[in-house]
């Protein structure tokens, strides 16, 4: 039993090794990686699961692809699972951080660099297009649903509202939305179950 945990430790911190090492751009940008890692090639988790663990680590504080392996690493093995998938994201930007430090003056002075950074920038671009649509498949379901997207982006983008501002708006907005569906199944209890009586 002790070494099957110990497999499925060193699994968990290979993985996000995996995913730490070849994703460039953090945070949305490791969508695509960690939903062929976690998702399709492993099981580990759901694509809903995924999209939560996202928002909340959006939601609270550290980066966002650490907390996200944090909570895979802690469903799958408990405390020493998130501590394994956290050591297994940080790793790979730590051992290329201390290699590239005393040579990053020379990086951001050279023209090839510089290009090969505007390619990625590209990439990037294209992989959070990627995500996006794939997000709006699973959770925009309902012309509600449509309406907040787009308010959110209307804040972000035209607006400029800062996004903690519209994470703790959707999450009032939430409260309220449950408290009153709470409320009208209390009143009228024919409507629970998909509302037959």
């Amino acid at each position: 039993m002790k070494k099957n945990i110990l497999l499925e430790l060193f699994e968990i911190y290979i993985t996000f090794i995996k995913i730490g090492t070849f994703t460039i751009g953090g945070g949305l940008a490791m969508m695509p990686m960690l939903r062929r890692e976690l998702i399709d090639s492993r099981g580990w988790i759901t694509e809903e699961e995924l999209i939560d663990y996202y928002a909340v680590g959006q939601s609270t504080p550290g980066i966002i692809a650490v907390n996200v392996s944090t909570f895979v690493g802690f469903k799958r093995a408990g405390i020493i699972g998130g501590i394994a998938g956290t050591l297994g994201m940080v790793t790979p930007s730590f051992v290329i951080i201390m290699l590239l430090a005393r040579f990053i003056n020379s990086v951001s002075d050279n023209p090839l660099a510089q290009k090969a950074l505007k390619g990625i920038n590209v990439a990037v671009a294209a992989l959070l297009t990627h995500v996006v649509y794939s997000f709006s498949k699973k959770t925009i379901k309902t012309p509600v649903n449509f309406i907040f997207m787009m308010a959110a982006f209307f804040c972000v983008g035209i607006l400029k509202l800062p996004s903690y501002i519209i994470i703790l708006g959707a999450i009032a907005i939430a409260c309220v939305m449950v408290f009153v569906r709470a409320r009208q199944l209390k009143n009228h209890p024919e409507k629970n179950e998909g509302g037959q009586k």
